[in-house]
Order: C-alpha cells, then sequence, then structure tokens
C-alpha cells in the first residue's frame, strides 16, 4: 500500500469513530409526566418551573441526560387508558403524575414495574396507591398536599367573609371522581355545623361549566365553592370571567385563579408540591426504589384574598381576614 492510500485509510476510519461512539451511547431515560390540565393554564408555568428545578436539584437536566414527554389531559381523563398501554409498552423510566388523583390511579392499575411518582391531594394509602405513607412497598411513591382535607376551612374562610351567606352551591368534576365524592362528603359533614345549605352541580367541560352558571339565574347562591380539580385549574379565566359577569363570590383551590381575579383561595402551594414530585423523579432515575422512599406530606398552604374583586362584588374584607392572608392583591 502507497503512503497516500494508508492516509486515506486511517483518515476514513478516524472519521467514522465519533459516529460509532455516539451510536453506542445509551438513549437518555424517558420521564413521562402527565396533567389533568392544560400547559396554557394560568399557574401552570411556575409549576412547571417547580417540576424541572426539582429534577435539577436531583441532578438531572432535561435534554441533556433525561427526556420529559409532556401529556396534558385537558380534563379528559377517557384518554388515560390508550396513554397508559403505549407508556407500558415502550417502557418509560418513570411516569411522573403531579396534581391528577384520576392518572395516579390509573397508572398504579396499568403498572406494577414502571415507577410512578404522584402528586395527590387524598390520602394516597385509601387511594390504593401505597401500602403506607412511611413504607409504599410498591412501584409508587410521592407527595400528598392535603387539598381534599381542607374543604372545613375554605368553607369558614368564605363564612366569615360572608357571614349572612346561607346558600352554597359546591361545584365538583364527576371524573375525578375519588375528588368529587371526598369534597361532597367534606362539605355534607362541615356546612350544617355553619348554618349553611348547599347544593351540588357537575361539571367535566367547557359547556358544563358554562351550564352550571346559566342555571344560576333561575337559583342563584350566596356563594360558590369550586372542588380541587385539575381541569378547574385550567380554567381559571374561565371561572373568574363568570363569576365577575353573574356576581357571585367563589372560592377556590389554587392562588393562581385569585391573581387572574378569582375572589379568594385556601390550598396547597402547588409549585411547591412540583418540585418534590421533580425531586423523587430525580432520585428514583438515580437507582432509588419507590416501595423505600417514604411518601411526603406537604403541609404548606396559602390563603389568597383579592381586594379589587372584593370591591367589585360589594363585599368588604375583614380586618381579621386580612391579617391572616399569605396574600393580599391589590
Amino acid at each position: 500500500m502507497r503512503r497516500r492510500d494508508f492516509i486515506k485509510v486511517i483518515a476514513g476510519s478516524a472519521a467514522s469513530w465519533p459516529l460509532a461512539a455516539r451510536a453506542q451511547q445509551p438513549a437518555l431515560p424517558v420521564v413521562a409526566f402527565i396533567n389533568g390540565g392544560t400547559p396554557e393554564a394560568v399557574g401552570f408555568a411556575r409549576r412547571l418551573t417547580g417540576f424541572r428545578t426539582g429534577l435539577s436539584e436531583a441532578g438531572y437536566v432535561e435534554g441533556q441526560n433525561v427526556v420529559v414527554e409532556y401529556h396534558w389531559l385537558e380534563g379528559h381523563y377517557d384518554r388515560l387508558p390508550a396513554l397508559l398501554d403505549d407508556l407500558v409498552r415502550r417502557g418509560v423510566a418513570v411516569i411522573a403524575i403531579p396534581g391528577s388523583n384520576p392518572a395516579a390511579v390509573a397508572a398504579k392499575a396499568a403498572t406494577t414495574t414502571i415507577p410512578i411518582v404522584f402528586g395527590v391531594g387524598e390520602d394516597p394509602v385509601r387511594l390504593g396507591l401505597v401500602t403506607s405513607l412511611a413504607r409504599p412497598g410498591g412501584n409508587a411513591t410521592g407527595i400528598n398536599f392535603f387539598v381534599s382535607e381542607v374543604i372545613a376551612k375554605r368553607l369558614r374562610l368564605l363564612h366569615d367573609l360572608l357571614p349572612k351567606a346561607t346558600r352554597i352551591t359546591l361545584l365538583v368534576n364527576p371524573s375525578n371522581a375519588q375528588t368529587a365524592q371526598a369534597t361532597i362528603r367534606d362539605v355534607e359533614t362541615a356546612a350544617p355545623a355553619m348554618g349553611l345549605q348547599y347544593q351540588v352541580l357537575n361539571a367535566t367541560t367547557i359547556g358544563e361549566i358554562n351550564a352550571a352558571f346559566a342555571g344560576f339565574e333561575r337559583e342563584r347562591p350566596d356563594a360558590l365553592l369550586v372542588a380541587p380539580d385539575g381541569f378547574f385549574a385550567s380554567r381559571a379565566v374561565q371561572f373568574v370571567t363568570l363569576t365577575a359577569r353573574d356576581r357571585i363570590p367563589a372560592n377556590y383551590a389554587e392562588r393562581d385563579t385569585v391573581a387572574v381575579g378569582g375572589l379568594m383561595s385556601y390550598g396547597t402551594d402547588l409549585a411547591e408540591m412540583f418540585r418534590q414530585v421533580g425531586v423523587y423523579t430525580g432520585r428514583i432515575l438515580k437507582g432509588e426504589k419507590p416501595a423505600e422512599i417514604p411518601v411526603a406530606q406537604l403541609a404548606k398552604f396559602e390563603f389568597a384574598i383579592n381586594l379589587q374583586t372584593a370591591q367589585e362584588l360589594g363585599i368588604e374584607v375583614p380586618s381579621g381576614l386580612l391579617s391572616i392572608a399569605d396574600e393580599v392583591i391589590e
């Protein structure tokens, strides 16, 4: 072989080395992120930042050493079976579900091998996600953020703001069955003790939310209590528009609804919940087993009230409520 040809062979081989090396590199782990709402919803940018921050705290940066697939249900929980079948078939590394009880329960039923990190507002033991909080014992662990357990507190705050109110409408999403049932149960217990009468209305779509408000022309409530739900949270602007139009005081579970004009809210700091779900996801990617990671209980709550909305509704907010509010929007 002539020297010139020898150099060409060596050069050609060297050029192929990077390609071969890349071909041999393992694929990045895939995290399937499932949420009941939409990415355009008020507050979701802040929550997604929390999730990514949690991942980075555990050593994972999206696009560098982990791939995150985002699946938004937009309130259509009937999409879950097909979605989960696909995720199980492909064998994703982790399924992360912050803030959707139905999705967490469906994922647990769909797989016993793929790790699941949930953020749920009810007791995960009662939901069947874990054996116990300290020893989950299966393929799921995560965060319990007590959304449903604070219904009585939300009713009390609404009653303190509107002491003359006697008729409350509770709006629930029956597609989110566990949360809807728990909310109704808690209202059944708490409302009579405060001298409140209540009716329950169902809504699972944008049109059904509109229809619920249209019905208020015939039977107007003194106030509205919106149940915690991922789909409802994604419809913050719709709720604010309708309550302003019909001049109905409303209490929500999410602070983000108050930030865009809702009257008041009491609930968990959801951005912090998303962050902790991200941390747990990263820990599992590093090799920890869900069965051995205790469920964390997030007990940080936020009470927010919008003074401008109160003024537009002709409501004078008692100084006692203002003194205990975590955030007063003026």
